[in-house]
């Protein structure tokens, strides 16, 4: 199985999509496109990074070949959030809940030193677990009465003397709040829709299952490698509908 498969992407509508890459050990990073509704590869990208340029182009292809995109799931990648407000602004964008959580409770440490910290963890802990407005409501005015409480904290700045230069003491409490606030208003559209994927752990699930295969044959050649991956992807697909 040398040559790449013919691939086939199948035109819907109201696609719920979840979008990430992965990387592999010998810098190969896979930009994968899964129709959550159909548990469907739409389409896929074999490259060295995520790139905005090369993103756009792969949703300009979805949209080209009759993939209507409803919403996107997405990790909140830079170059991933531009390329489609490039291409398809008025798609919903919603941002996987596991990423944010995991990421801001790194900032924060499983032991944070600090009355603000350790207040904004617990309020982090239960973002996973809101599943209607009325619980949403009272998280946000939580997540708000916690700022106004802690505001001179996280505004708090250490200055160099010799330089006049500054940064914000407890910058990673900051960077914390600042990136929930930031995602707030995509966090939580999957409430009104509940078609909308809140994560994207059906694709790590995906990844962590290709990964295992592909650890098996040792080995691999780069190019062998990404022919690996091209005809798993092929027939995950066809196993599904073809």
């Amino acid at each position: 199985m040398s040559e790449s498969p013919t691939w086939q992407v199948k035109p819907s509508e109201k696609v719920n999509l979840l979008i990430d890459g992965t990387y592999f050990h010998n810098k190969v990073c896979l930009v994968l496109y899964r129709d959550n509704n159909i548990k469907f590869t739409q389409l896929y990208r074999l490259t060295d990074g995520e790139w905005e340029d090369e993103i756009r182009e792969d949703l300009e292809n979805l949209f080209a070949l009759g993939v209507q995109i409803e919403s996107i799931t997405c990790d909140g990648d830079k170059s991933l959030l531009k390329a489609i407000k490039k291409v398809c602004p008025q798609v919903i964008v919603q941002r996987c809940l596991v990423h944010i959580q995991r990421q801001t409770k790194i900032w924060l440490t499983r032991d944070p030193k600090s009355i603000a910290g350790i207040d904004l963890r617990a309020i982090i802990n239960r973002i996973h677990t809101i599943e209607d407005r009325e619980q949403w409501g009272y998280w946000v005015v939580e997540l708000f009465q916690w700022h106004e409480k802690h505001k001179e904290y996280l505004n708090e700045k250490t200055i160099n003397q010799n330089t006049g230069r500054y940064w914000y003491t407890h910058k990673m409490v900051r960077r914390s709040f600042m990136t929930i606030k930031k995602a707030l208003p995509n966090m939580f559209h999957y409430l009104d829709n509940p078609k909308i994927p809140k994560t994207t752990n059906g694709l790590e699930s995906f990844f962590g299952h290709l990964k295992s295969n592909i650890g098996i044959h040792k080995g691999l050649s780069k190019e062998h490698h990404k022919n690996y991956i091209k005809w798993y992807l092929f027939f995950k697909n066809k196993n599904r509908f073809f």
